[in-house]
């Protein structure tokens, strides 16, 4: 079982290093882009509307890299009013299947988003193939967010009781 936890532990471990990169060089040109589109339009009078796609996207990039960096400290919205009144060995009891529960909606999203990108594809015309493109990211983060709960499903529950604001 220890060398199980020991793989999962690395997968998530390169997982967040992979997550960190990509969220802070999609924040990063995202703020770049905004800028030079607002200087250019301002200035210049010039704009490029590709900037705006590209922009749009990269707030998804952010958002789901985000959300799979944020579960992994447990430090998520959680929208259950019923979790606050469970007492912590009920709450440590529940985790898991609420972890593959989730694991499962999220792989459930992606399957249908693959299905979503591929209709879009069949009808898509030529002056938007990369908002075509640009949307993968909706796969691949419902992908990632189902992964990241699945190894937090495998991974042994944590031993200590959190503390008074959780």
């Amino acid at each position: 079982m220890d060398s199980v936890a020991a793989i999962v532990y690395k997968i998530k471990n390169t997982l967040i290093h992979i997550e960190k990169f990509i969220a802070a060089a999609s924040l990063l040109l995202l703020l770049l882009l905004s800028l030079s589109q607002v200087i250019l339009r301002n200035l210049f009078e010039l704009g490029f509307s590709n900037i705006d796609v590209i922009t749009r996207h990269l707030v998804l990039f952010v958002t789901f890299m985000g959300a799979a960096l944020i579960s992994e400290t447990n430090q998520h919205i959680k929208i259950d009013c019923i979790n606050s009144l469970l007492s912590y060995r009920i709450r440590r009891r529940l985790r898991r299947p609420l972890l593959l529960i989730s694991a499962i909606v999220s792989a459930a999203f992606c399957v249908y988003s693959i299905q979503f990108w591929l209709e879009e594809q069949q009808y898509a015309p030529a002056n938007e193939q990369l908002a075509l493109w640009l949307a993968l990211i909706l796969p691949a983060g419902f992908f990632i967010l189902g992964l990241h709960l699945f190894l937090l499903f495998l991974l042994p529950t944590e031993t200590h009781p959190p503390a008074e604001s959780d």
